[in-house]
Parts: C-alpha cells; sequence; structure tokens
C-alpha cells in the first residue's frame, strides 16, 4: 500500500482532488450565502442551489488545478464522463454543506488568532521587528482587497479550518495496528528460483499446417486490418467564440467608469498615538485617572508637538509602536478600531487629537501624513478590463452559437460547410481515424474521442455520408464530423500472415511445454524438498521490489510461510513457468525508523479523511441534500441521494 503511494504519487493527487475535501477554492461562505436559485440547479443544499454555472466554473477550475499538477499534459477527457462529473459536484456540495455548519454553528475567530495568520506573510515585517502596514495595505490593494475585506476573509477560512481540525482529530490510528501493517510492510522473504523457460523446449515442438490454420481461424481478430476513415470535422470551442467578440473602447470605458473603485486606492493616512491602557474591569475612578493623565500629555504636546516620539516612548503602552516614537505607519478603512479611525480621519496632517476612547484604553493621535484617495488610469487597466469583457461576453455567446452548432449539423446533414460558413469555424480534415480511441496521439486532439468516435461511426455516417451529430468532447468544445473516405473491416489472407501464425503457435506450445514441467517440479518439490537447480538466494519485500517481475513478486508475498521451506509456481507470461522457494521469512534488523514514522502519518491521514467524509454524508442528510439532475452524473435524482 505504501509503495503504491510513494511511486504513484500524481495519481494520488489527481484522486484526492476528486476527494470531497474542503478545499473551499471555488466558493467561500459568502458564495454560500450568496448562491442564486433558478431551474439551471444541479442540486439543492440547505435550501439553497447549486447552478448550472457554479458547477461549470467548478469543473473547470478543477481541471486548471489539474493542468498545473501535471505541468499542462492533462487529457480533459477524464472529466467528461458521468463518474468525473459527479466527483466534481460531490465535491461542490460537501464544500457547501460544511460552509452551512460554519453558520450555523455560529464558528468565530478571535483577533489574536487572526493577527498571528496575517504575520506570516512574507515581507510585512520590518528589519526593526515590527508590522509594515503600509506594504501591507499594499500588497492588498493590489489584489483588489481592503484590510476589511480581505480580514473577513480571513477570518471564514480559519472557522472552516476549525471544523475540518476538530473533525479530522478525531480519527485515532493505533500504534498496534500501524506497527503492524509497517511489519507487513518490511516482511522480508529469501527466496531462491528455478526456472522453467520457453526457449528450453524449441527442440520438442512440432507444429504442422493444421495447428497454423487452426490457430489462424480461431485468432482471426489478431490478423485484421481495422476500418480506416478519412474525415472533415469542425469544432466550436471557446477559443473561436472568443474569436467572434469584439469589445470597443467604449465599452471598456463604460465598464471602467461603473467599477471605478475596483481600481481605485482608498485615502491612507499615518499616524502616531501614545495608548493609555485601561483595563476591563477598571473601575470609573481609575478611569478618570487615565482619562485626566491622557488629558495632561495632550496638554504639553500642544505646547510642543515635536516632543510626541520621545513621549510616546516615554508614556505608550502599545508595545508595537512604542520602540517607533507611536508611529503606525499608513493605514487604510478598516484597519483601526471605529473610534481611533474617525478621530485620525478629521484631523489635519500635523494635528493632535483629544483624548480618544476605545477598547484598550485613551489614545493621543498625530496625523503625520496623507495619500490622498487614486484611481489607476484607464489606459492602465484597458486592456485588462477588455480581455475580462471578452472573456465574460464568449461565455453567455457560447450557449447562443452550441445551439446553432447543433441545429445547423443536423439539420444541413450532408455537409459541414454550412456551419463553418455561419459561424466562421474552419473545416479540419484526419486520416486513418478508427473506430477505437488512438493512444498513440495526443491526449487532447478532439477527434480522438469515444463519444464522438461512437457518434461518427455508425450507418447513417458511413453508408449515408451525413453528418454525425454534434458532440461535447469538453466542457466548452463541440465537434462533429462526417466520414469522407471509409475502409472497412479487412482479415489478412492466410498465406500472408503464416510465417507470424508459425512463430506465435510455436511460442505457445513451447509455453505448454514449459509450464507442465514446472508444474511438475512444483509438485514433486512439495512432497520432498530438493535445492538442485535453484538460483542464488534473493530477498524480497514489500519496500524491495526491484528487479522481481510483478506476477512473481505478488505470488512470493502472498505465499504461506506457516511451513518452510515454502513453495509457490507461477506462469510467466511470454516467458516460460517459475517455481519459487522460500527458505526464510524475517524483519530487517535495523527498521527504518523515519520510513515506519512517515507510515504511521499515512494511516492517520487516512483515517483522518475518512472520519471528514462520513461527517459530510451526515451533514448531507442534515440538509437535505438533493441532487436535482442524476442522470447527467451517473445517478438517479432523488431526495437525499448525494448522501447516500
Amino acid at each position: 500500500m505504501f509503495d503504491f503511494i510513494r511511486n504513484h504519487q500524481r495519481l494520488m493527487q489527481f484522486l484526492l482532488l476528486l476527494l470531497i475535501v474542503p478545499s473551499f477554492a471555488f466558493f467561500g461562505l459568502e458564495g454560500f450565502s450568496g448562491m442564486s436559485s433558478g431551474d439551471n440547479g444541479v442540486a439543492k443544499v440547505a435550501g439553497q442551489t447549486i447552478t448550472k454555472e457554479e458547477f461549470d466554473a467548478a469543473q473547470r477550475q478543477q481541471l486548471d488545478r489539474l493542468r498545473q499538477m501535471a505541468g499542462g499534459q492533462i487529457d480533459t477527457k477524464i472529466f467528461d464522463t458521468p463518474e468525473a462529473k459527479r466527483a466534481v459536484l460531490e465535491n461542490l456540495i460537501g464544500q457547501r454543506v460544511l460552509a452551512a455548519e460554519v453558520i450555523n454553528d455560529k464558528l468565530s475567530v478571535s483577533d489574536q488568532a487572526l493577527q498571528q495568520t496575517i504575520l506570516q506573510i512574507p515581507g510585512l515585517i520590518k528589519p526593526d521587528g515590527s508590522f509594515d502596514k503600509e506594504q501591507y495595505s499594499t500588497l492588498l490593494a493590489a489584489q483588489g482587497f481592503t484590510p476589511r475585506s480581505y480580514e473577513a476573509g480571513v477570518r471564514r477560512d480559519l472557522a472552516l479550518q476549525q471544523l475540518n481540525n476538530a473533525i479530522q482529530g478525531t480519527a485515532f490510528a493505533p500504534k498496534t495496528v500501524a506497527a503492524r501493517l509497517s511489519d507487513l510492510n518490511d516482511q522480508e522473504r529469501t527466496v531462491q528460483e528455478l526456472s522453467f523457460k520457453a526457449a528450453a523446449f524449441a527442440g520438442q515442438v512440432k507444429v504442422t499446417d493444421d495447428m497454423l490454420k487452426a490457430y489462424y481461424e480461431k485468432n482471426s481478430s489478431r490478423f485484421e486490418v481495422p476500418e480506416q476513415a478519412k474525415i472533415d470535422y469542425v469544432i466550436l470551442d471557446s477559443a473561436a467564440v472568443s474569436a467572434q467578440v469584439v469589445v470597443s473602447e467604449a465599452d471598456a470605458k463604460s465598464f471602467y467608469d461603473q467599477n471605478i473603485k475596483q481600481y481605485s486606492t482608498d485615502e491612507q493616512r499615518r499616524a502616531s498615538h501614545i495608548l493609555l491602557t485601561v483595563k476591563k474591569d477598571a473601575s470609573a475612578a481609575d478611569k478618570a485617572a487615565v482619562k485626566a493623565r491622557a488629558e495632561q500629555l495632550v496638554a504639553q504636546l500642544r505646547k510642543t508637538p515635536g516632543d510626541f516620539a520621545k513621549l510616546a516612548k516615554a508614556n505608550s503602552e502599545d508595545p508595537g509602536s512604542k520602540d517607533q516614537g507611536g508611529d503606525l505607519g499608513y493605514f487604510g478603512k478598516g484597519a483601526m478600531v471605529q473610534s481611533f479611525e474617525d478621530a485620525a480621519g478629521k484631523l489635519k496632517q500635523g494635528e493632535i487629537s483629544d483624548p480618544v476612547e476605545s477598547e484598550f484604553g485613551y489614545h493621543i493621535i498625530q496625523v503625520t501624513g496623507i495619500k490622498p484617495a487614486s484611481a489607476k488610469p484607464f489606459e492602465e487597466v484597458k486592456a485588462e478590463i477588455s480581455a475580462d469583457i471578452k472573456k465574460q461576453l464568449a461565455a453567455k455567446k457560447y450557449a447562443e452559437l452550441a445551439e446553432i452548432f447543433n441545429n445547423t449539423v443536423y439539420e444541413q446533414g450532408d455537409s459541414l460547410q454550412p456551419v463553418a460558413d455561419k459561424l466562421k469555424l474552419k473545416i479540419q480534415s484526419a486520416s486513418g481515424v478508427t473506430r477505437q480511441v488512438n493512444p498513440a496521439l495526443p491526449p487532447n486532439t478532439p477527434y480522438n474521442d469515444a463519444k464522438f468516435l461512437k457518434a461518427l461511426f455508425i450507418d447513417d455516417t458511413i453508408k449515408g455520408k451525413h453528418n454525425s451529430e454534434a458532440v461535447q468532447v469538453a466542457p466548452t468544445t463541440l465537434i462533429a464530423g462526417r466520414i469522407v473516405e471509409y475502409k472497412p473491416v479487412t482479415k489478412r489472407p492466410f498465406e500472408e500472415v503464416k510465417n507470424s501464425v508459425r512463430d506465435l503457435v510455436t511460442l505457445e506450445q513451447e509455453l505448454a511445454l514449459a509450464t507442465k514441467a514446472g508444474v511438475a517440479k512444483l509438485a514433486e518439490l512439495k512432497v520432498k524438498d530438493d535445492t538442485t537447480g535453484f538460483g542464488e538466494a534473493k530477498v524480497a519485500s514489500r519496500v524491495k521490489t526491484q528487479g522481481w517481475n510483478q506476477a512473481a513478486f505478488l505470488a512470493v508475498m502472498k505465499a504461506d510461510p506457516t511451513k518452510l521451506p515454502a513453495f509457490v509456481g507461477v506462469d510467466l507470461p511470454g516467458q516460460g513457468y517459475s517455481v519459487f522457494r522460500i527458505s526464510k521469512v524475517a524483519q530487517p534488523a535495523t527498521p527504518d525508523v523515519e520510513r515506519r514514522k512517515t507510515e504511521r502519518e499515512q494511516i492517520a491521514n487516512s483515517l483522518a479523511q475518512q472520519e471528514m467524509l462520513s461527517y459530510i454524508n451526515f451533514l448531507k442528510e442534515k440538509t437535505k441534500t438533493k441532487i436535482l439532475k442524476g442522470g447527467e452524473f451517473g445517478a438517479p435524482a432523488t431526495a437525499g441521494d448525494a448522501a447516500k
């Protein structure tokens, strides 16, 4: 098990992507609470509808993530099956039920936890150890966030993480179970091999013409030349649609004007403060005393405003800014507590406030810098806006053109030219196309799709020379084709393949003799041990599989070791037969401690994932989840179907 995981990491990553794990890369809690409802719903979770558009977006993002993992080499056809679509939908449903549970449970995140998370962002700590608020605001503004909106998102993610950790943390992997599995993984078997090679029986084989003809007739499909066709085809995809969408500068400017906030940075203010803290349980007298002290400092500062930094170092009780003379750097709306923000917003540069009360105590504020609100010039963002508008318009236009594509291909059934002319598509050609998918072709070859080939190779297209139906081979890709030339299946004449048949029959007979001799020897050895003819001893274990034939290795590791020596025989296709003698079963003298630790973690992680899956299934039932269009996802559309 562990060896498989280590050697198939990319496959395992793909499988994990399709598991219902709360990644929330598609939609956060705001997305959940704001979901639309309508007739195009594919599922309903907690009374809210998952729309077809949301499913398509999730599918595209899943595909993008896989492309990144695979370095761009991914066969998109793996997503075009009911099973793959169901997996994406289940993932989406899992995210939504967890998001709903976070809302229902009113999970919250403390300011301290939020602060610690933000402080881990690289590049936000100055050389003197203080937090760089100006850099923080700049980074967020570049991504279209304000501190308030970004921090709200972080709180949501942390709340989801709380729920995730709480559930997965209940998983428990007993040490004895982990140790037993690791023992089996480490177990070493000392093995010798006695081979019966097919070639050793070459002189004993006699092949007649009758045997050759019988083999030829029995295995006629091996000597067939498959049907082939030359085809024409047209494709409607996102690129073809996008090429027909034009965004004028006026459209881009209109969008810019209507969404100016998206390209703007709010006013930023820089301030210093002196904080005199007040305990939450302070008496009225203590609170008044702190305020009086703050008023004395204000009076002193108004006489000598240049002493602000010196007085802050001497009096401020804010450890984060005290040593910097109270300097808080630049900040925008939402970065400070409301009373502080309101007071700082009313001050002119250089002015000093009266004492400002907050939940922390009393602040004396001096504004030291003001950066007015600004917006990126239209020319700077014009290309970005045009690309975004084009993408949105193309997505809407695709549905419209897809219907035209389907109808025209069907109505003008004897030619692809009408649909090509109407939608400005290019007619392409391909030769040597067969009924079966050709694994030698690049994975994204549009016509090399099982559904399309099935639609193409029917009597109506072969004999009638009609267009195939339009077939969806990817989320936003339709293809239709027609057969231009067709060559049916032909069988190569016996005389043409006679020599090949002779080689195959000869090998078959040699293998049969090798197996017969090997089985007889195995029976003898089970009665009386004899090491004559066996090769040198070698060690096999589940962590040492190098140099082993897979079938032989599995047979050796499955053999019953309770009575030694143990013997097992294995057919090796195309090679012969081997008998293996197992003389010793032992554990390694020095177990790999680090690997065993990793294996324990793998077991614990597997159990944790299982706990999460079980919890999600419980939430599906609790929220009365329904899959509304089950047929498309390989399942009936029934109430609670997704929870079963």
